[in-house]
């Protein structure tokens, strides 16, 4: 897994990111290199289960969420975003991160939750996923801060609890207790895959209009 702390266009956080300790980007980013397996982009997205591990956690509004730190390739502060027509409005467009172009998501807006006015603090974590055609590719995701890495046991998580038929769940893959807090785990391969769905369709029905 590569990790480029620095980058013209998008340079990398200067602050600390979590609310509640004082987490550095170059402690997250060195935390994040001393993982040395590679992830195995899957053939297919399906719904997964949350295994024990390394996750990267972050905030979204006042509550935390987390990613398998296998996932993450770097960490960037906010950079020029440049839209794309006929997007859910959660996918802000896409970004030029040396000279590769890349979509992103406000994991915020994908969610339903209040977005804050971004700060220093507000920043993107560039992931690596499954491509369809086989192998992996980059897929930015905007976050209101990054808090640090955190490794979950069988033990700290509990399975996707049943919130009723009128939620939809598919991208939980459990929740993480961590102290007395717990932290919402999720899947980033099956929210894009639900976004190239919704994006051919709008499309089409663009065109045929």
């Amino acid at each position: 897994m590569e990790i480029r702390p620095h980058s013209r266009l998008c340079p990398p956080h200067t602050h600390a990111y979590s609310h509640t300790t004082p987490t550095t980007p170059q402690k997250v980013t060195k935390t994040i290199m001393h993982s040395t397996a590679t992830p195995q982009p899957s053939g297919h997205v399906s719904s997964a289960i949350a295994q024990p591990g390394k996750y990267l956690t972050f905030t979204l509004g006042n509550e935390s969420y987390g990613i398998p730190v296998l996932k993450v390739r770097e960490i960037i502060r906010l950079c020029p975003i440049t839209p794309v027509a006929n997007m859910p409005e959660h996918v802000k467009g896409v970004i030029n991160l040396r000279g590769k172009v890349i979509p992103l998501v406000d994991l915020r807006a994908k969610f339903c939750l209040p977005i804050a006015i971004d700060n220093n603090r507000t920043c993107i974590i560039v992931t690596q996923l499954a491509a369809a055609a086989g192998g992996t590719r980059l897929y930015g995701v905007l976050v209101d801060g990054v808090e640090d890495v955190a490794n979950f046991t069988a033990a700290d998580i509990e399975p996707t609890p049943d919130f009723g038929g009128t939620i939809d769940t598919q991208c939980i893959t459990g929740m993480a207790k961590s102290g007395g807090n717990v932290k919402t785990l999720i899947d980033l391969d099956i929210i894009s895959a639900i976004d190239a769905t919704i994006a051919i369709r709008e499309i089409k029905e663009s065109l045929s209009h």
